[in-house]
């Protein structure tokens, strides 16, 4: 049996500050179903530490160098649904947020790289294979190979999934090297080197065994210029290790027959239920709406990926009609600052939460009857799929893994699971969002497109297969 690692930045049910967060919490589960000994290793968080603490126990203390730097190192453990988790504990960088921004982020995660080498032979636990995740983790195969190659028995393989190759984690080459003792040999444009910078996300590309992103459609679009923000190079001359393995959910955590967070449990089979949740959403943003009246949601960071240049551009042509508005989200000011003025100007029928809140997030899937996911470029998303699990119809833009997951409203054969258009458009996203508001009046054709959402099989069991399959491959290689 392969056994393997996975190495993230953060993981549920500890730690999220997105989705990465949610795969991390999911994955390994599901890897335990197929027979894989997998376990997980991320830093102690704040978070971690005040809510786990009495849990946690210590199985090394030490110290490691960073350069010139003494740092402390510990290692504490526990089990948490049957997986093994291993938390890499230092004050100084993990004692506040989860990225600290800058170059102390860079920093806090050239050090948890480091640590992360340093702690192998000390957890009980020796895999065959690390499953890195983002940049976070980009520094681990170069380590691995370059510096402690020889502290092991046999090599470690190493599979590196990208998450978002918009974020590389990006510093001077004279930062890097003052933190991990890296010769200038290496700062070439084949190995550290882009765009004048070193790079955590190139040197986890040129480094790995294997790569992977998380869903089939977004592997093939990161080899373009456009979607490949300056790695499509060594993706390209890496196609063929480069695998598209589509993420999926937890669908015990998201489950309306059984999620205690909402209004009323309900199933594809029995949707009565949906009423209620719409009810109590209508109630807790104190909207002036009929029941019968649509409600679009979006739950999501607040940038640019997300699409919002377009939410900006129709959204108040939008809310002259019978349609509500819900939003849960934060990130750049600027679109906080526009759907607070939206949420002031539009009381009536948009309700706006600033923040994050999971419960609100169950209960807006559960409560609205669409989800707004327009995203100029989607690796994967999961919202559309959460969405899809709660009867929430996603209307999203076809790229990435949303391409893999919606399968469009057909008129003609009156089959499909949510509304999707292809331009980066505001008036086609309008076009797109009204053709789902026509259907959302036809009440038989939107019964099946919600039971056809619903019954979708979203969860990571395919997906773990197809992990568990390309971890024996590289093992065995």
């Amino acid at each position: 049996m392969t056994k393997v690692l996975i190495v993230a930045s953060e993981g549920m049910p500890f730690v999220k500050t997105g989705g990465l967060a949610d795969v991390v919490g999911a994955l390994p589960k599901s890897l335990l179903a197929v027979a894989v000994d997998v376990a997980v290793m991320m830093p102690k968080h704040s978070k971690i530490k005040a809510e786990h603490e009495a849990e946690l126990k210590t199985i090394y203390a030490s110290t490691i160098m960073l350069g010139w730097r003494e740092k402390y190192l510990g290692i504490q453990t526990l089990v948490k649904n049957g997986v093994t988790y291993y938390f890499i504990d230092n004050e100084d960088y993990f004692g506040g947020p989860v990225y600290l921004g800058g170059d102390a982020e860079n920093e806090q995660y050239l050090y948890f790289c480091k640590a992360v080498c340093e702690a192998l032979p000390h957890i009980g636990f020796d895999p065959d294979v690390l499953h890195l995740n983002d940049w976070h983790t980009g520094m681990i195969p170069f380590l691995l190979k370059e510096q402690y190659g020889h502290r092991y028995e046999k090599p470690k393989k190493t599979l590196f999934t990208i998450h978002n190759i918009k974020f590389q984690g990006q510093m001077s080459f004279e930062f890097m090297s003052d933190i991990l003792s890296i010769p200038p040999r290496y700062y070439i444009p084949t190995l550290l080197e882009a765009d004048g910078c070193a790079n955590m996300m190139k040197a986890g590309l040129v480094y790995a065994d294997k790569i992977s992103t998380v869903s089939p459609n977004y592997a093939n679009e990161i080899m373009n210029r456009y979607f490949g923000m300056g790695m499509e190079g060594i993706l390209s001359a890496r196609r063929q290790d480069v695998s598209g393995i589509l993420n999926g959910i937890d669908t015990v955590e998201f489950n309306p027959e059984k999620d205690s967070a909402i209004a009323e449990n309900y199933s594809a089979n029995d949707i009565r239920g949906k009423l209620s949740c719409k009810k109590a959403l209508i109630s807790e943003f104190n909207l002036d709406i009929k029941t019968t009246t649509p409600i679009i949601s979006m739950v999501t960071r607040l940038t640019s990926q997300k699409g919002l240049d377009l939410v900006q551009y129709v959204l108040e042509e939008l809310l002259h009609e019978d349609v509500a508005f819900v939003m849960l989200g934060s990130g750049d000011e600027v679109y906080q600052d526009f759907f607070n003025y939206i949420a002031a100007k539009y009381p009536a029928n948009t309700g706006v939460y600033i923040g994050y809140d999971e419960d609100l997030a169950h209960r807006i899937y559960s409560g609205a009857d669409f989800l707004l996911m327009p995203s100029e470029f989607e690796p994967c998303g999961l919202s559309q799929m959460i969405a899809q699990r709660y009867g929430n119809l996603p209307i999203v833009r076809e790229t990435g893994g949303l391409v893999d997951t919606v399968s469009p409203y057909n008129r003609y054969t009156q089959e499909g699971d949510g509304f999707a258009f292809s331009t980066f458009n505001g008036h086609d996203m309008l076009a797109s969002i009204r053709l789902a508001l026509s259907v959302y009046r036809d009440k038989p054709v939107l019964r099946r497109l919600k039971r056809n959402a619903m019954l979708n099989d979203n969860s990571f069991t395919k997906s773990a297969k197809e992990y568990k399959e390309l971890y024996d491959r590289i093992n065995h290689e």
